[in-house]
């Protein structure tokens, strides 16, 4: 999740809802997504920073031991996310989380003088990857590549070959696939195979919250336990990743920039469009994948968790704000909707074609139209 304003309107991550707050975070994902652990991105900024003292001072939420921030149900974990450019490729992101506010605050005053706007998301970091790896490490922080795959700061996608080119492969504690991959397609890379995969919302606005998830098995939700689950230790593990099926990802197909078409697979000629022979192509994490995998069989890792796909229920045609509020107040949470309540109950306020739709996507039926060049796929509607 980022943030998009703090609480008295100060622009966090620009292109976030106006109304993505800290609290209005910790508020949708308890009451109505059924979100248990939640990772905030941009709590480095002083403006948050602040909002999370006002809730704690006011006893609306308390910092919890195993680290975190408890609302109600749901746990929020302080995050950063950064960007990092390197000679010889493109700018990258790497995701950051600290176990404590205290961490937390001392990471932003080691961060102030290497950004140039420490309240802005997302911001430039004049480090290489390494040493804000290591910096991370040493403070008990978990160092994630962000959307690893994407033409738009995704480390393989548009900065490096493999991860060992800017960062110590031992001090990356799990891989985040992005929206326009899946495990299947990651299994065609052996460097991968040793660490977890992460299917997270990456999320801009509260009503994307859940759009892709993790189902962990947790003594509670907290960091301490988040950190054990991504290590497989004392039976904690990540059971199953949530994720948006690939196709309907923003960049899973390549884009021709020039004929604003899209390029199925394998159809590029030296790299150029076949349409029109344009070479302004925006590369599809499909296309990228590709050319990176080492084998030509996907494989799945020992202890590797299914990768069920979802779809948000915003991306099904017919269910528009009132029609989602209904399905909230009448059947349950998105969670619930999404992969548990029978079709029978969601017809009641969806009617059957939405719900038929609905659980074609649950039992891996459904059809869809890929996403390319910053557009999202789409459901095919029989």
């Amino acid at each position: 999740m980022h943030i998009g304003r703090s609480r008295d309107g100060q622009p966090v991550k620009i292109s976030g809802s106006k109304n993505l707050t800290f609290r209005n975070i910790a508020k949708e994902a308890s009451e109505r997504k059924g979100v248990e652990l939640i990772g905030v991105i941009d709590c480095h900024s002083p403006a948050v920073q602040r909002d999370i003292l006002d809730c704690l001072n006011s006893g609306e939420m308390e910092e919890i031991e195993g680290g975190g921030i408890r609302y109600r149900d749901t746990t929020l974990l302080l995050g950063i996310e950064m960007e990092v450019k390197e000679e010889g490729g493109g700018p990258f992101h790497l995701l950051g989380f600290l176990p404590t506010l205290q961490r937390m605050l001392e990471w932003t005053e080691w961060m102030k003088p290497r950004v140039t706007n420490i309240m802005l998301s997302s911001q430039r970091i004049r480090v290489t990857a390494m040493e804000l790896q290591a910096e991370l490490v040493a403070r008990g922080g978990l160092l994630i590549p962000a959307h690893v795959f994407t033409p738009h700061r995704g480390l393989l996608g548009c900065s490096a070959d493999r991860l060992s080119d800017r960062l110590d492969p031992n001090g990356i504690a799990a891989i985040e696939l992005g929206l326009s991959a899946d495990t299947t397609m990651a299994g065609l890379l052996s460097e991968l195979d040793r660490y977890p995969f992460l299917t997270n919302s990456d999320a801009h606005s509260t009503g994307m919250i859940g759009r892709e998830c993790n189902q962990l098995l947790l003594k509670e939700p907290s960091f301490a336990e988040l950190e054990m689950a991504l290590k497989g230790q004392d039976g904690r593990r990540i059971l199953a990743n949530y994720g948006l099926h690939p196709q309907l990802g923003k960049y899973h197909t390549t884009f021709c920039n020039n004929c604003k078409k899209a390029i199925p697979n394998g159809e590029q000629v030296a790299g150029s469009c076949p349409s029109c022979g344009s070479i302004k192509l925006t590369r599809g994490v499909s296309d990228r994948i590709h050319q990176l995998a080492d084998r030509l069989q996907s494989v799945s890792a020992e202890g590797r968790p299914p990768y069920r796909a979802q779809v948000p229920l915003t991306f099904f045609p017919g269910i528009g704000p009132a029609k989602l509020e209904r399905l909230f107040a009448e059947i349950g949470t998105e969670m619930d909707v999404l992969h548990h309540i029978p079709r029978e109950r969601i017809a009641v306020v969806t009617g059957d074609k939405v719900a038929d739709l609905i659980v074609g996507v649950r039992e891996g039926k459904a059809l869809f139209t890929s996403g390319s060049g910053g557009s999202y796929g789409s459901i095919v509607q029989s």
